[in-house]
């Protein structure tokens, strides 16, 4: 229960924190929220809040070109782990470099994070993990460090790679056939909500994700509730006259 807890946590720093509200500004959040999702995105330990959406916003502006960091045309290993064995290509550079940032800068808790990025990865990615069960209920070091640190880690990485990977190569495309990005369950249940990828990157402004209804997103149950606590504002959603004329015109009707 406690890996979980940090696997939920970890994943929360990913989907709600670095991806709807940095990358693509889909919400607004209020300064406690925001210091909590920057914690646990040090816990997520996917490089910091600036280069995570720098990155992601690139491979929104270019996706599936050489431009794209990781570009799924290169292939299911390049796009889930390769291309961070890699240097990145000389595209992704030079265009990225026009692409404006500021915003992300401007945010002090970003800064923050970013300044102590390497001490805020040990303390919340290792050190709590494995430190509160030993200390709070008995388990001992190792199976804390492995379980609740070392395994949640390493779960929590693939399953944020597999919507480079998988959620874009497997899948239907109900909105728009054109694109690479599709519908993938199995990575829907694996991120908290981040599968719903042809939405996505069909209507990329949209806090959801995905379709509002009762389709599994526990990313925006979070954001909802945070909503209803008074943390969160301005959330964006595609409004669903939009929506509907989209998958009519681009979709591939399997929606």
């Amino acid at each position: 229960l406690s890996a979980y807890f940090c696997f939920l946590m970890t994943a929360l720093g990913v989907t709600a924190g670095a991806h709807r509200l940095w990358s693509h500004r889909s919400y607004k959040a209020k300064l406690p929220l925001r210091i909590f999702l920057a914690a646990a995105n040090s816990m997520a330990f996917q490089n910091d809040i600036y280069e995570w959406s720098r990155d992601h916003r690139v491979h929104h502006k270019y996706s599936e070109t050489d431009a794209d960091p990781h570009n799924a045309r290169r292939g299911f290993f390049f796009s889930h782990i390769g291309w961070l064995f890699v240097r990145k290509h000389r595209d992704v550079i030079e265009k990225g470099r026009k692409l404006d940032f500021t915003d992300l800068l401007d945010d002090p808790v970003v800064r923050f994070q970013r300044k102590y990025y390497k001490s805020s990865v040990v303390l919340m990615c290792f050190v709590i993990p494995t430190f509160v069960p030993w200390y709070v209920w008995g388990e001992s070091l190792w199976n804390a460090y492995f379980l609740a640190s070392i395994l949640r880690y390493t779960i929590s990485l693939n399953v944020t790679w597999l919507v480079n990977s998988a959620a874009h190569m497997y899948g239907n495309r109900p909105y728009d056939k054109y694109i690479n990005p599709r519908q993938n369950t199995f990575v829907t249940l694996g991120a908290i909500g981040e599968g719903f990828h042809n939405y996505h990157h069909t209507f990329p402004f949209d806090y959801s994700a995905s379709e509002l209804g009762l389709k599994f997103n526990p990313t925006t149950w979070f954001i909802d509730f945070m909503f209803w606590l008074g943390l969160v504002t301005d959330r964006k959603q595609a409004p669903k006259e939009m929506i509907q004329a989209r998958k009519e015109r681009t979709g591939d009707g399997s929606a």
